[in-house]
């Protein structure tokens, strides 16, 4: 496990040195952005199935 954050050093090449931090982590950037997106339609889903039960039940 990484004992700390690995943050881009601060200095005359603090863009690019944080550019190729972003593009480092990119992947694991995008994996979480799906994953996250994933969560929320089927959470959304689940909702309306529940919505659409209550109104047909009810």
């Amino acid at each position: 496990m990484n004992p700390g954050p690995c943050l881009p050093p601060a200095g005359k090449n603090r863009r690019t040195s944080a550019r190729a931090w972003f593009a480092r982590r990119r992947r694991t950037a995008l994996a979480h952005l799906l994953r996250g997106t994933c969560y929320g339609i089927g959470t959304g889903l689940t909702g309306l199935v529940f919505m659409w039960a209550e109104q047909r039940l009810l």
